[in-house]
């Protein structure tokens, strides 16, 4: 038996603005089932942010139908974070206020807020940096607070908009792991955007390549590396042939798209 799918983009066409303004994606279908970790890969403009967008609520359809747990987008929804690409703190608030403000926004009363705040600090190994601000930490702590507050939302879903690409390879393979690590304890389904193969491959269960112009599925790739996934990981052959694999057919896009 199958399960139900988490989230559902059908037949989706989205531009911005009427015709005969360029259709951004054309006839996206994708599905996630709860608990799987897909990566979206592709060339620049192919679509990437605007399907997180659309699974988010944030930008609606132009034609086709996305469900997420059976019903329309809903920004607000309960079940839904998303972590963008900057990490978006607001500078007067210290780290804990950051992550209780959107608990606070929700109705979330005190005394839960303290104990979530407390919890995803725990989680991204910075409960020492609560009553710090953003301009004391280092670009990778601020992303880990990033992934504290919408984790303190308690998500079954978590969309992820490249949100370790302006860090050094070194600290973008440990947020990396540290990633999967609390995945494992929470297991949300996510959705992440990225223009690096290798983190990719890391990540996800399953990689889709988009082509551009407009964006369209190209590919679905299975990553069944075993879990939990290390350092070491990216030592193994199977990881080393994946990647390989999967920059082939982002190579064959890339080609279609020209210079």
């Amino acid at each position: 038996m199958f399960a139900t799918p988490l989230v559902e983009l059908s037949e989706v066409t989205k531009r911005y603005g009427a015709a005969p303004a360029p259709v951004v994606l054309d006839r996206i279908s994708l599905q996630a089932v709860p608990g799987e970790f897909v990566s979206l890969i592709g060339p620049s403009g192919c679509g990437k942010s605007t399907i997180l967008r659309l699974i988010a609520g944030l930008s609606p359809v132009t034609d086709g139908v996305v469900t997420v747990a059976g019903r329309e987008p809903d920004a607000g929804a309960a079940e839904l974070a998303y972590v963008f690409q900057d990490p978006t703190l607001l500078p007067w608030l210290t780290v804990a206020r950051n992550l209780e403000l959107p608990l606070k926004l929700r109705g979330i009363a005190q005394a839960e807020r303290a104990e979530r705040c407390a919890r995803g600090l725990e989680l991204v190994r910075l409960a020492d940096k609560a009553r710090a601000y953003p301009r004391q930490l280092s670009g990778g702590q601020k992303m880990r607070v990033s992934l504290a507050r919408a984790l303190a939302l308690a998500p079954r879903l978590l969309l992820l908009d490249e949100p370790f690409g302006a860090l050094d390879e070194i600290t973008r393979e440990h947020l990396n792991e540290e990633l999967l690590a609390i995945r494992q304890q929470q297991m949300w389904t996510a959705f992440f955007v990225t223009h690096s193969v290798a983190e990719a491959v890391f990540l996800s269960t399953r990689i889709v390549v988009l082509s551009a112009n407009p964006g369209r599925v190209h590919a679905e790739i299975p990553v069944e590396l075993p879990q939990p996934r290390t350092a070491e990981t990216r030592l193994e052959r199977t990881y080393h042939d994946l990647v390989a694999q999967v920059s082939a057919v982002l190579r064959e896009v890339e080609k279609e798209v020209g210079p």
